[in-house]
């Protein structure tokens, strides 16, 4: 059995992201079979038992997690083309009025704030920011499970061969895509869920049977439902809420 990186077994075991456990390790907050440990880079066997000081778990309970209705125009992540990113409408005034959580806004909730996961810049709906590495591992690591769910409007002519087509049988990019289950909304309108999400996935997948895409609008995380969130606003993730 090989000694491996302590933030690395920390990242695989769902205990926080490696970037939080460097710095829990810097703070003295990290623990290995009860010694403590605050050496950067030090190492550990798999099977020993890795804890966190109170203090790194106080910490982790004040990291928030917020759900936005991204409109189009804004990208998921960093600036780019002008183009503003979506952090960029979290604010005070922009919460959405019907938010239930107790908690309160600060800028300080800004700080490490990063989507966990994309949304391309011409598709809008349900999006993720979140301060907490292990619900951003939750949702886009390896190693995910989580479904998504998208309403897209086509243009064109599908063939019952082509929607089993989007179902399962395609390839991007060289590699095969995972099962999917996509299914008629109404007229010009598809139902996908996804179990993966390569780049501009259901743009290109339509394409690949004949079909432009219109519009695209993601409306759910796991179990997570974007629901009656307005267009731009945002609110925190439920104390009960899970994915």
């Amino acid at each position: 059995m090989e000694l491996v990186r302590i933030s690395k077994l920390m990242s695989e075991q769902g205990i926080c992201s490696r970037r939080e456990a460097d710095s829990y390790i810097e703070r003295g907050w990290v623990f290995v079979d009860g010694e403590r440990v605050t050496e950067l880079g030090s190492r550990a066997f798999p099977n020993q038992k890795i804890s966190l000081d109170k203090a790194a778990r106080t910490s982790q309970r004040s990291l928030v997690t917020l759900l936005l209705n991204k409109p189009m125009g804004y990208v998921s992540g960093q600036a780019e083309h002008n183009y503003k990113p979506a952090v960029t409408l979290i604010n005070a005034e922009s919460r959405y009025s019907e938010d239930r959580s107790p908690q309160r806004f600060s800028s300080a909730q800004l700080k490490g704030l990063a989507p966990a996961g994309r949304l391309d810049i011409d598709s809008l709906g349900l999006l993720v920011l979140t301060q907490d590495g292990r619900i951003a591992k939750q949702l886009i690591g390896e190693d995910s499970a989580i479904d998504k769910e998208y309403l897209v409007r086509v243009d064109g002519t599908l063939s019952e061969s082509g929607l089993a087509l989007l179902n399962f049988g395609l390839s991007l990019d060289g590699k095969a895509l995972k099962p999917a289950q996509v299914s008629w909304q109404n007229d010009d309108q598809l139902r996908f869920v996804l179990h993966q999400g390569k780049k501009r996935q259901i743009r290109r997948m339509c394409e690949l049977v004949g079909l432009k895409v219109t519009g695209l609008k993601r409306i759910r995380i796991g179990k997570v439902l974007l629901g009656d969130l307005p267009i731009g606003k945002w609110r925190y993730l439920g104390a009960s809420e899970g994915f």
